[in-house]
């Protein structure tokens, strides 16, 4: 008996504890995360955790009419939020009632649910609208691309807008399913794994899920007729790549290059760890475009990027992202050196294992290459800007930046860095300062003006990424005794390095 009142005592205090919110509590959340590139990006008051999005596409006219689902915990007393979306939306529901909205800039749609949500609820979000997704240009552009049989959505940093509605900025991922209805004879691209097909009426629905966390900006659609290859790597991994049937004289080097995906998968596992998630693979589509994209699982190549001839390196660049920036992803944009360094980098080790050029030839080269004055020298790769965030001094300098670490700290330290840190931070995110933190506690050094000078001062460094304890470390520069312009010795690889920074910069 005394237990039995003991409980009802507790249950009456929680009861006088848990004072409902009042009206004044309940605020708007934020309509952006507050980017210092894309202040505007994402929204403030709820974090996403799983996208449901049920999509029909018609290839002819390219009208596109969607459900998405959104579940979301509130993480403040809400009274209204944003998602981000650019296309016509003609009913929301919250919780399963009727929410009035209503947009505003370029991409926010507000909505007002018919009751407040409480900090740390749970909520419901249902979006229903259509539209024709190529005619919508947001900032002057729009990221939906028209294929002859069909379109595809990849862009960075933005290309949710076009096909769903939602939190989109890479510190809110999510989980992901996308079923799409297409006329019979299209497939759909999409990531994850293909959980199933079915027909009807003279539709093939496609499901697919991905059950691991997603930036919204990772996510991908292509909607086309496609060459399917399925196999799995020798640890067993599902790899899924697909053509499009039109890819004309880039055909074959495409095929070529994202067919090595597998073998290049396992050989990446070996300086990264595990591989982080369920599925690998490529797709090539019919676009008129210059970019690739690391979208999750299933990374995008234009098939301009083949046509002179194959490109392994770029397909190892693609696979890296897979652990340095789709498993471990930025926490704001102007971190994009921990993507992009790391990326080119393994395309550095790649050409060692081929025996086209090692890294410390290649970090010399490129630092050789680019007299004092250059503007290369210019964009800091640990905070580039808006309009340099993709430039090739990202890529390049930064690659030679994370040469420099190596040197500093040791081959047997810096694999050990290389591979725990996207192991220890796995499905999350993180900014430089945290990784500087993390490779200084493996080394025991301090990294701070190593990675200041590399990173941060828009000028070239007095001293190359020459090994430490050489008699070319203490001098300017590598080769400072050639004669002035003379370079090094281009490494075989260097060229189709070069092609992946210069296609990227295309991509935004």
């Amino acid at each position: 008996m005394r237990k039995r009142l003991i409980v009802s005592a507790a249950s009456a205090l929680s009861l006088f504890l848990a004072v409902p919110a009042s009206a004044s509590d309940f605020q708007p959340g934020a309509a952006g995360v507050g980017d210092p590139y894309y202040p505007t990006y994402g929204n403030g008051g709820y974090r996403v955790s799983h996208y449901d999005i049920r999509l029909k596409y018609q290839p002819a006219t390219d009208e596109l009419e969607g459900t998405t689902t959104i579940l979301a915990t509130a993480t403040q007393d809400l009274s209204r939020f944003n998602l981000d979306f650019a296309l016509n939306v003609s009913e929301v529901r919250v919780n399963g009632q009727l929410a009035t909205f209503a947009t505003s800039g370029e991409q926010e749609l507000e909505i007002t649910p018919a009751r407040p949500l409480d900090k740390g609820s749970q909520a419901t979000v249902v979006v229903h609208y259509k539209g024709v997704p190529s005619t919508v240009k947001k900032y002057g552009f729009t990221a939906w691309l028209r294929t002859p049989d069909g379109a595809v959505a990849a862009g960075q940093p933005e290309s949710a807008w076009w096909w769903f509605p939602s939190n989109d900025h890479p510190s809110n991922k999510a989980t992901f399913d996308v079923s799409v209805l297409v006329p019979d004879g299209n497939q759909v691209i999409s990531n994850g794994i293909l959980t199933g097909t079915s027909s009807q009426a003279g539709w093939t629905k496609y499901s697919w899920r991905e059950n691991n966390p997603q930036a919204t900006y990772l996510a991908t659609l292509a909607v086309g007729k496609f060459d399917i290859s399925t196999d799995t790597t020798p640890s067993g991994l599902p790899v899924y790549n697909a053509y499009s049937k039109d890819l004309g004289d880039n055909a074959d080097a495409a095929r070529a290059s994202v067919e090595r995906t597998g073998e290049l998968v396992d050989w990446l596992s070996g300086y990264f760890g595990e591989y982080p998630f369920s599925s690998v693979g490529g797709y090539v589509p019919n676009v008129p475009t210059d970019f690739a994209l690391e979208t999750q699982t299933r990374a995008f190549y234009s098939p301009r990027q083949f046509a002179k001839g194959t490109n392994d390196s770029l397909v190892v660049h693609e696979l890296a992202h897979q652990w340095y920036g789709d498993s471990v992803s930025l926490s704001r944009w102007s971190d994009i050196w921990l993507n992009e360094g790391f990326t080119e980098y393994a395309q550095f080790l790649w050409s060692e294992h081929e025996n086209k050029g090692t890294a410390q030839e290649l970090a010399d080269y490129i630092y050789a290459s680019h007299p004092a004055d250059d503007p290369f020298w210019t964009v800091k790769p640990g905070d580039p800007g808006e309009e340099n965030q993709f430039s090739s001094p990202v890529y390049e300098r930064g690659a030679v930046a994370v040469q420099a670490l190596r040197n500093a700290v040791g081959d047997e330290k810096f694999f050990q860095i290389l591979k725990g840190w996207p192991t220890e931070r796995r499905y999350g995110n993180a900014t430089i300062p945290e990784f500087q933190a993390y490779a200084e506690k493996v080394s025991g050094q301090k990294l701070g003006d190593l990675l200041n000078t590399w990173l941060f001062t828009p000028s070239k460094p007095a001293v190359g990424p020459v090994p430490a304890g050489t008699a070319a470390a203490a001098s300017p520069a590598p080769g400072a005794d050639r004669a002035e312009g003379q370079l090094p010795a281009e490494p075989k690889s260097w060229k189709k390095i070069q092609e992946t920074s210069s296609v990227h910069e295309a991509r935004h």
